[in-house]
């Protein structure tokens, strides 16, 4: 009986030990699914290993791709009057401006004056981008603009055509210089109108 007892437990040991081997060797199997048996984590909901990045990696590059997008797809683009390097001194005067000038601003009745200054480059990009600028926003019906060249750079002045008109006034002040210069419908069009070799009369 003691013998039989022995036998038996002997049996239950090797059991357990054999599932504990078998378990062992599945968690390191190889995925069925997978050839050669290397695991991969699933790629997150929305994405493949064949999606290309959205961004071009720097803004102006981006700016310069699309310009070159947009020309490819116009069957009647003249590429020998093409300038892209005429848009890339642009997208640089605009960097200068937007970055690196110094801007001073006051509240005036019905609107706002602003001192925007710099050096080098800045300078010369300042009175480049912001006097013709200054022409597109009096052109529209809300706006009153006029620039005067001062010191370093130039003073713009942007007043409501209705100064009681206390939303747009709010809404002006509220834009300061580097809103105010997104104003307008014609950055786009003259950006590719530059690349194209278009002779422009100004900004």
């Amino acid at each position: 009986m003691r013998r039989v007892l022995i036998i038996a437990l002997g049996a239950l040991a090797g059991a357990a030990l054999a599932g504990h081997a078998v378990l062992a060797q599945s968690s390191h199997a190889p995925h069925p699914a997978v050839p050669g048996g290397t695991m991969q984590h699933p790629h997150p909901m929305g994405m493949t290993a064949t999606r290309e990045p959205a961004q071009a990696g720097q803004d102006a590059f981006g700016a310069i791709a699309e310009i070159v997008g947009m020309l490819d797809a116009i069957p009647r683009t003249d590429w020998s009057r093409v300038d892209l390097e005429r848009l890339r001194q642009h997208l640089i005067d605009m960097n200068e401006v937007v970055l690196r000038s110094a801007v001073n601003q006051v509240a005036v009745p019905g609107g706002l004056a602003m001192e925007v200054t710099g050096t080098g480059r800045t300078e010369r990009a300042i009175r480049a981008m912001v006097v013709p600028h200054a022409a597109e926003l009096d052109r529209m019906p809300a706006y009153a603009a006029k620039v005067e060249t001062i010191p370093g750079g130039v003073r713009l002045t942007v007043t409501a055509t209705d100064p009681g008109d206390g939303t747009t006034v709010a809404r002006l002040r509220g834009l300061g210089f580097v809103g105010l210069l997104t104003e307008g419908g014609h950055h786009r069009p003259h950006h590719l109108a530059m690349a194209r070799g278009d002779r422009l009369h100004a900004h």
